[in-house]
């Protein structure tokens, strides 16, 4: 009788499905990047009454839509509305594509950046006034002050909501797989479309991913320790 978990069948798998971590990281990281860089421009776009409404349409929009409709948008409806207007209006005749992984990174920066921009308000607003009435004093000014004061700060207060936004960031990379990337989910489908077992493959990345998030929040709280003694 066969085991529960056939370790033999999958072992030869294994290399190929952690292959898919370098991906999955990948896009965690440059979302995280690009979606920290946004959050500040829309905090930024927050304060001023022309923008914003823009930046609270934003913050609305890809929070209340789901991730894989926003990345099915970028994928596949953008390239064709371009197409569209290019081909029908301008009078061209081109084939617009983008690279899947191309399209994954301007997804999930655009989502990131509408939740990092929540994140860094909430910070903002825990900065003590008794910091910016003493930069006021001291003739600072508004742009420095945001850059060397506010915002290093709101960074430390806000560390632990970044840190969990890239954990929920390498999670959900996982519908990139609907797009043919190959990241860890989506080389457990290929390698159950060569094997037929669902059980190995699925518990297999179901640990990679596992691991991978236990050491994420391990190093996030070391650093938020960290944190938290330097600005004492």
């Amino acid at each position: 009788m066969d085991t529960l978990f056939r370790y033999d069948a999958i072992k030869d798998w294994i290399p190929y499905l952690f292959g898919g971590l370098g991906i999955t990281l990948l896009i965690a990281v440059v979302a995280a990047v690009f979606g920290f860089i946004i959050g500040i421009l829309i905090v930024i776009s927050y304060k001023h009454p022309t923008t914003s409404w823009a930046a609270k349409a934003y913050i609305d929009i890809f929070r209340g839509t789901p991730l894989l409709l926003q990345l099915s948008i970028i994928y596949f409806a953008v390239p064709q509305i371009t197409e569209r207007v290019l081909n029908n209006m301008m009078g061209l005749d081109v084939d617009i594509t983008i690279a899947s992984l191309t399209a994954a990174f301007i997804t999930f920066s655009l989502n990131s950046g509408a939740y990092i921009s929540e994140i860094i308000r909430s910070g903002i607003n825990s900065v003590d006034p008794g910091e910016l009435e003493a930069a006021r004093a001291l003739g600072i000014s508004k742009f420095h002050t945001f850059k060397d004061i506010i915002l290093p700060i709101a960074f430390k207060n806000s560390f632990p909501a970044l840190m969990n936004e890239f954990i929920t960031l390498v999670k959900e990379s996982s519908v990139v797989s609907v797009i043919g990337i190959k990241d860890l989910m989506r080389r457990q489908q290929i390698v159950t479309s060569q094997t037929y077992m669902y059980f190995e493959p699925l518990i297999v990345i179901g640990i990679i991913y596992y691991v991978v998030i236990k050491i994420l929040t391990m190093v996030g709280r070391k650093v938020e320790v960290t944190l938290a003694y330097d600005q004492h």
